[in-house]
């Protein structure tokens, strides 16, 4: 059987982010298991202009609706901002449609209460785009799994929380490939 691609998408586009960090750190995870295809996926690279906004380079959306097609589940690294995700997130998530049908996805969350609002967001969103997402939710506080707030230092149990994340992933993603 060939093995799942799960892409890891990074969620903001901000100077400074901690998003690489946070998707590296699952990605290394991830890749341990040897039980799909892990690859980052950095909406930063591809330029998306504000969905419907006029005159804006659309030339990296054909990209986007490549990277996100192939792909057979998610995880989500998504950041608080004010009691949400990110802008970025949102508008790279309504570029598309029906190249998040039928997918699962987990999500790793942080901010200062563990990204808790941004995902709880980011659920209904998944929802009308048809993307089943998973119970378990990998939260990183910028408090403790973060030093200075600036480097990722996750604690033991946070690992731990990822792997049951894709414990659940997997399985999911590989029921709804058969519906697609």
């Amino acid at each position: 059987m060939t093995k799942l691609n799960i892409g890891i998408i990074l969620g903001s586009t901000r100077e400074g982010r901690l998003s690489p960090q946070v998707g590296n750190w699952v990605k290394e995870l991830a890749d341990k298991r040897g039980d799909a295809n892990y690859t980052i996926i950095d909406i930063a690279d591809y330029k998306l202009p504000l969905l419907g906004e006029n005159g804006g380079d659309v030339s990296g959306a054909a990209g986007w609706s490549e990277a996100v097609a192939k792909q057979d589940g998610f995880v989500f690294i998504a950041q608080e901002y004010n009691h949400s995700i990110t802008g970025s997130l949102k508008n790279a998530l309504d570029y598309l449609r029906v190249e998040w049908n039928n997918k699962a996805a987990g999500i790793v969350s942080y901010g200062s209460v563990g990204g808790a609002r941004a995902a709880e967001h980011l659920r209904g969103i998944l929802g009308e785009l048809s993307v089943a997402d998973v119970r378990v939710h990998p939260a990183l506080s910028l408090f403790t799994d973060f030093e200075n707030g600036a480097e990722l230092k996750a604690a033991p149990v946070q690992a731990d929380s990822v792997n049951q994340m894709l414990d659940q992933v997997i399985p999911w993603s590989t029921a709804l490939k058969t519906i697609r």
